[in-house]
């Protein structure tokens, strides 16, 4: 009887080709009629005052900036949908969103012949970023992401952190001795 290898053959270029893809359909979110949908449509984030592309990029900034793989894009959408309502309320915040994506969107149409969001190698990505560091775009997201991403209770629990104690009688009695890699 002849034994036949049933497994997926798959090269190494093969493999690369079809990572490439899968980033790129992650990253190229759902992007119409002011709504942006993660790829599967598990999530789903509304845009009413910034471009549904400025919005995608946003995202995927807020992924390049502080990246962490055990996060969906949806806690990272979520953490930038407060910006798409400050725009909504002023309109500096909203010029500076606009023109600062469309800066970035033209470093990766100059480098990589693509929007940033659609740049499909984190490292090109971050470099991109390194580039705009400075700017004001940069500093507002990097600095609201702090509070808008590790202040979500939802989060927390895939670092570990089980919240505030105080409300359960402090960490003393809760918590305290957990650690187990002391």
């Amino acid at each position: 009887m002849r034994v036949v290898d049933r497994r997926t053959q798959v090269s190494r270029r093969g493999f690369l080709k079809g990572g490439s893809a899968a980033t790129a359909g992650l990253v190229a979110l759902s992007v119409s009629s002011g709504m942006i949908t993660g790829p599967t449509g598990a999530w789903a984030v509304s845009v009413v005052n910034l471009q549904a592309a400025t919005m995608q990029t946003l995202i995927q900034m807020a992924r390049d900036i502080y990246p962490h793989d055990r996060l969906a894009d949806r806690f990272y959408a979520a953490a930038v949908a407060g910006y798409d309502e400050q725009a909504g309320s002023d309109p500096a915040v909203k010029e500076m969103i606009e023109s600062g994506v469309a800066g970035l969107d033209g470093l990766a149409e100059a480098r990589h012949a693509r929007r940033y969001a659609e740049v499909g190698w984190e490292v090109e990505r971050v470099a991109l970023l390194r580039e705009i560091e400075e700017g004001a775009l940069f500093r507002t997201l990097r600095s609201g992401l702090v509070v808008g991403l590790y202040n979500n209770p939802e989060v927390w629990p895939k670092f570990g952190y089980e919240g505030a104690s105080a409300e359960q009688g402090g960490y003393l009695e809760r918590g305290f001795d957990d650690i187990d890699w002391v």
